[in-house]
């Protein structure tokens, strides 16, 4: 009996173990997919605000170590090469550019050499910061018997504006979630009136149903009755 009970567990791991490895495997593949999304920076920034310039570069393999390190370059308008302004290299800002000083700070990845976010923060934004920046991937792909390097950039032209705009897109996306809002109303009210329908012909029906089946058991009842009448 004791021994039995040893080898039950035993038995459920053995049959539970597919879908244990199908579940983890599952697990790693969304975590996989959703580890790291490119998304663009935003272009406009608010004079005497802080504002994110946005850069992220995923790699290939999720799966492969990677060391990467990140430099930004900034092109002024009126400027006709670029300049680098920033490098961040083990874990270690530099500001290159003295218009910089004490206004950027490293707004990506954190605590770790697998660099797959490279954006930087601007606090204090003048009209001076309006132009093209660049961002710059330089990544190198640790496999077991050699390294791989590769690079990946990414530009974004900033505007800077006294006060913060509305663009057409999100004033589209505002009217059409009105617009949906409202028509899910209508709809909600249009079934609500034909169910309410439904069921009121349904009552009727069976209302009416039981009055015949009333009046059915009823005369049933007269006619038993005449019977005995009859029979006395």
């Amino acid at each position: 009996m004791d021994r039995s009970r040893r080898l039950f567990p035993a038995q459920m791991s053995a049959l539970q173990l597919p879908a244990v490895l199908l579940a983890a495997f599952a697990l790693r593949a969304q975590l996989c997919s959703a580890a790291c999304v490119e998304v663009d920076s935003d272009t406009e920034a608010v004079v005497g605000a802080g504002f994110k310039i946005g850069c992220i570069s995923c790699k290939k393999r999720g799966e492969v170590r990677a060391i990467a390190v990140v430099n930004w370059y900034f092109k002024a308008n009126g400027d006709s090469e670029f300049s680098h302004i920033y490098n961040y290299a083990d874990q270690t800002p530099y500001i290159a550019d003295e218009r910089f000083y004490g206004r950027l700070a490293w707004n990506g990845s954190k605590k770790t050499l697998d660099l797959q976010e490279g954006s930087i923060y601007i606090l204090n934004v003048t009209y001076n910061d309006t132009g093209t920046y660049h961002c710059y991937f330089d990544r190198t792909l640790v496999f077991p018997f050699y390294e791989f390097h590769t690079n990946a950039s990414k530009t974004i032209n900033l505007n800077v504006v006294a006060k913060a705009t509305r663009g057409m897109a999100s004033i589209l996306s505002e009217v059409m979630m009105y617009v949906s809002i409202i028509g899910l109303q209508l709809w909600l009210l249009v079934e609500m009136i034909y169910c309410y329908k439904k069921i009121s012909a349904a009552g009727e029906e069976a209302l009416r149903e039981s009055a015949a089946e009333y009046l059915a058991i009823t005369s049933e009842s007269k006619d038993n009755c005449t019977g005995v009448q009859v029979a006395e």
